[in-house]
């Protein structure tokens, strides 16, 4: 059953699908579905969404919506990241409530992961 009118799902621009899902699998574990050459989708991730082909991406710097991990352990999620082929673009830093970094995937998109500690 879906939550009426809640956020169940969000669609990244993808220049390079399956770098995109290459890095996704290798940091976080997750799995794709694809429909056709130019969208693959994945799901059971907090929310599901997919990737479209598009030379586009998203980012904070144009007022694109950032959207944000949990991770316990900050530094080994920072250090999947780096492996898989991403690029830091706001290294750790303190917040009110935690610490967080933002990060580049494959395809460009911008997102953050944050721990309390």
């Amino acid at each position: 059953m879906h939550p009426e009118e809640k956020l169940n799902y969000v669609e990244f621009a993808a220049q390079d699908l399956e770098a995109s899902k290459t890095f996704f699998n290798k940091v976080f574990g997750w799995q794709f579905q694809d429909y056709g050459p130019d969208y693959t989708a994945f799901d059971n991730e907090g929310l599901n969404g997919g990737f479209f082909r598009a030379q586009a991406c998203s980012r904070t710097e144009t007022g694109a919506a950032l959207l944000v991990f949990y991770s316990k352990q900050l530094e080994d999620c920072r250090n999947r990241v780096l492996s898989a082929g991403g690029t830091i673009s706001k290294d750790i830093f303190d917040f009110p409530g935690g610490r967080r970094f933002h990060f580049l995937e494959p395809s460009g998109n911008e997102l953050a992961v944050w721990s309390e500690s």
